[in-house]
């Protein structure tokens, strides 16, 4: 991950259009939220990888898993305890994420 996708995900967090962590994720898709990327930590739980896959692929929005562990995660967004997954919540900053990362493989 280079610093443009950190960058955007960041820019992402400090306009309120990221989720923070699995039980609000589910919330959201649950309640009809529009989610539009969920970004898993590498280090999750089998369980929690799981769970983020499962309901990932019924309510059909795209999952990604990344190198960083959640730590790694939560401090690159400002955040100071340990994240197993964010979620994008508006389409523009979605795309940025987005072309970011695939820039960056």
């Amino acid at each position: 991950m280079d610093n443009r996708f950190w960058g955007s995900l960041g820019l992402s967090s400090k306009a309120g259009k990221l989720i923070y962590g699995v039980p609000m994720i589910i919330e959201a898709m649950q309640k009809g939220k529009r989610v539009y990327l969920v970004i898993e930590a590498g280090d999750t739980s089998d369980n929690t990888h799981k769970k983020i896959t499962d309901k990932c692929s019924f309510y059909g929005v795209e999952k990604i898993r990344i190198e960083a562990d959640g730590a790694q995660l939560a401090s690159r967004i400002g955040k100071s305890s340990s994240l197993a997954a964010v979620a994008i919540t508006d389409e523009s900053f979605y795309k940025m994420v987005s072309k970011n990362l695939v820039d960056n493989q």
